[in-house]
């Protein structure tokens, strides 16, 4: 498996559609790891990033929908921080 192709990952939509995503970061959060996905085959300048539960048990890693509205929001609002501080630095 070539380096570029370690990032991309499949994950399954609600209707059952497999998605081809590339793995953007891993975020750490209120001790939780959360991952930001893009879409692998996106033809947008700026793919939609999907925001997941991330987690390791052993070799193998999960990558989880986030179901709670509110711990939704709550990551949602750290990573969008994280942005702005990162153009304040430049």
């Amino acid at each position: 498996m070539t380096e570029e192709n370690e990032n991309l990952i499949e994950i399954t939509d609600d209707d059952g559609n497999v998605i081809k995503c590339e793995l953007y970061d891993i975020i750490e959060f209120e001790n939780q790891q959360y991952a930001l996905l893009t879409e692998a085959d996106s033809e947008e300048d700026e793919p939609e990033v999907v925001l997941m539960k991330y987690t390791e048990e052993g070799e193998d890693s999960y990558f989880e929908t986030i179901d709670d509205d509110d711990e939704f929001e709550r990551v949602s609002n750290y990573i969008e921080n994280l942005d702005d501080e990162d153009t304040d630095e430049e």
